[in-house]
């Protein structure tokens, strides 16, 4: 195993304390119980935290900023953050209007994020994300899994907070949102956790994992490496059949790379995405490209497709100031 790191059990805490040293003009990061958290608050303002285990980066703690995420709670490398550091983070925010916490929906964090929305004696929410269409259940989830789609449900009601939405209004957005959004990725190899010290699935020089999840879970299936133009085939019929958009819909397509895929290879996919899309009748009028919802090292990437209306447009196109997501500011 080869990373750049002194010692596994400090590793996330030094990366936080780069990340605070790095963007300080935004966040601030706290040690124990560990959040990041926007420097600048907006009193009033219904606040929103998010978090998952390490090793995702820029998500979470990459979109605590203006416009975006208040909070964000990191737990170690693809485990959950504990509910004391949720706690922490959301009396830390509070700016009295309310919070509201955007969960993946992995068992872990709906648990603790759950229980910590049960524990704070605030007015709070649960909004939970399920955009990947590969499986309907596996060992690390309840159902769906939330990957990619969580950066775009974060961005829309994070401006809609910022534009004084209600706990109430920013809880329904944020599932509207979610509901119009539907991922799926591929993976080209493996990632290693530090601490487990080898890869986290044997794959083939010569195989992709189809609809693989952010933690390295098994897809749907296992198979022979393909040209991209039939990869992305296969992963927007599969997103396709789920959406089931009408002819001449509106959409944002966010290809998101894993780690270790060139941006080179990420526009690719792009151009071969939206080609498809545009085939099947939807227009593509938004667009993000890059590496947002990350698995370590991991070689591959996901494919988002979020049905756009006025309100959601808007939202997306409003100002953000976050360390890894920035315009209009």
């Amino acid at each position: 195993m080869k990373k750049l790191i002194n010692n596994v059990e400090s590793a996330i805490d030094e990366s936080l304390e780069g990340f605070a040293a790095a963007h300080g003009d935004i966040v601030t990061v706290a040690l124990g119980p560990t959040f990041v958290r926007r420097k600048t608050l907006k009193p009033g303002k219904v606040a929103l935290i998010s978090g998952g285990g390490s090793g995702h980066e820029p998500l979470h703690s990459g979109f605590v900023g203006y416009g975006m995420l208040d909070a964000a709670c990191p737990g170690q490398v693809f485990t959950s953050p504990t509910p004391d550091q949720m706690l922490a983070a959301a009396q830390s925010v509070d700016g009295g209007a309310g919070v509201l916490f955007i969960v993946k929906n992995y068992s872990g964090d709906k648990m603790n994020f759950q229980m910590a929305s049960e524990m704070l004696d605030l007015e709070n929410a649960v909004a939970m994300v399920d955009d990947d269409v590969a499986v309907m259940n596996s060992t690390y989830t309840t159902g769906r899994r939330g990957v990619a789609g969580t950066v775009l449900v974060e961005k829309v009601v994070g401006a809609a907070a910022e534009a004084g939405y209600d706990l109430k209004a920013c809880r329904a957005l944020a599932e509207r949102v979610n509901k119009g959004c539907a991922s799926m990725g591929v993976a080209l190899t493996s990632c290693t956790v530090p601490a487990a010290g080898r890869p986290t699935f044997d794959i083939g020089e010569d195989e992709i994992e189809v609809g693989v999840g952010i933690h390295g879970e098994p897809g749907r299936r296992r198979e022979a490496l393909k040209s991209a133009d039939e990869i992305v085939a296969d992963l927007t019929a599969a997103i396709l059949q789920d959406l089931q958009p009408r002819s001449g819909a509106e959409a944002l397509l966010f290809v998101n790379g894993f780690g270790a895929t060139p941006l080179l290879e990420q526009y690719l996919v792009f151009n071969s995405a939206a080609k498809r899309l545009r085939q099947a009748g939807l227009a593509v009028t938004r667009s993000l490209v890059g590496n947002y919802t990350t698995a370590l090292e991991m070689a591959g990437v996901s494919v988002t497709v979020c049905l756009l209306d006025d309100e959601i447009r808007r939202f997306w196109d409003a100002p953000v100031h976050t360390a890894a997501l920035r315009w209009g500011c």
